[in-house]
């Protein structure tokens, strides 16, 4: 294989990821918009070579062994934000590389409620439609009218939310073939542009209050089990504050592992299934994983 001049080689992830962990992904490719992307996508040959899309990396960790793949970055050319109508017709649309907190800004300036919950979510739009993220009592699946996706060879689909199975942070196509989403249609319902700024502002101050934000982190690591919160109970299970390497369970929000300095991808994980194991023993519950875990381990 002979890739393009303006692919990356080698690319370090833990610049990519929030967690500021993990090893590097053999090649990577930032699009300057969907099309540029489609026409990539489409000349692009690697057999042996698998496609992760990745916005931000909030909700992310790239083993220390890296990634065998081809990353595309969305966050930067994936950009588009703009709005068709008005009123109780207008259509929000955003690619998937646009920051949530920025859509929820928009929508709130244009006097429009029901985004304000996303200026909560560190992530890109892409990265929310794709495990249907939400805080607050908001999930973003609830304010999308379609998707835009993409094939690995480079052709662009619409698709409706009903040809999804859409979960508790979990969305699952019914469909044939694999897709990537690189955009979403939203509406929200004319309100109070003042209110939803305040809502987000409130929303933004209870953020900082709550959750660590001084130190990397890559967001709520486990999904809340049926009635409980996964925080309570890993502070009961008295992990707060738990080490392991550069590793350390959120003394600020249990649900939360920080990177105290210097922690690699082995301390992360190890650290994770470490909680995971306590609770599973003290309570008898399985800690599901919110964040997503890609790539190879150093000894593999």
């Amino acid at each position: 294989m002979n890739p393009q001049p303006n692919i990356l080689k080698n690319v370090s992830m833990s610049g990519q990821t929030t967690w500021r962990a993990g090893g590097a992904a053999r090649f990577g490719y930032a699009p300057e918009s969907e099309q540029n992307l489609s026409l990539f996508l489409k000349s692009f040959q690697c057999s042996d070579c698998p496609i992760v899309f990745i916005g931000l990396g909030s909700n992310l960790l790239v083993r220390d062994g890296g990634l065998n793949a081809l990353v595309i970055f969305t966050h930067r050319g994936l950009s588009v934000l703009n709005v068709m109508g008005d009123g109780a017709n207008a259509i929000f649309y955003a690619s998937a590389g646009v920051a949530l907190p920025k859509l929820a800004r928009f929508a709130a300036n244009l006097g429009y409620e029901g985004s304000e919950f996303m200026a909560g979510i560190p992530g890109t739009v892409g990265g929310g439609l794709t495990m249907n993220a939400g805080c607050y009592g908001g999930e973003i699946w609830d304010c999308v009218q379609h998707v835009k996706t993409i094939t690995p060879s480079g052709d662009i689909k619409v698709r409706s939310p009903s040809d999804y199975l859409i979960e508790y942070r979990k969305v699952t196509h019914k469909f044939e073939g694999e897709e990537f989403f690189i955009g979403a249609w939203f509406k929200f319902h004319v309100g109070d542009k003042q209110k939803a700024r305040d809502r987000i502002r409130n929303l933004l101050k209870r953020r900082v209050q709550e959750q660590p934000l001084s130190k990397p982190n890559a967001g709520s690591v486990f999904r809340n089990p049926d009635d409980d919160f996964a925080a309570r109970l890993i502070e009961a299970g008295g992990l707060k504050g738990r080490l392991t390497g550069g590793a350390e369970v959120s003394q600020r929000h249990a649900n939360f592992i920080i990177n105290t300095g210097g922690a690699t991808a082995k301390d992360i994980e190890d650290l994770i299934v470490e909680v995971q194991s306590e609770v599973a023993l003290k309570y008898g519950i399985t800690l599901k994983r919110e964040i997503h875990i890609l790539g190879a381990t150093i000894d593999s």
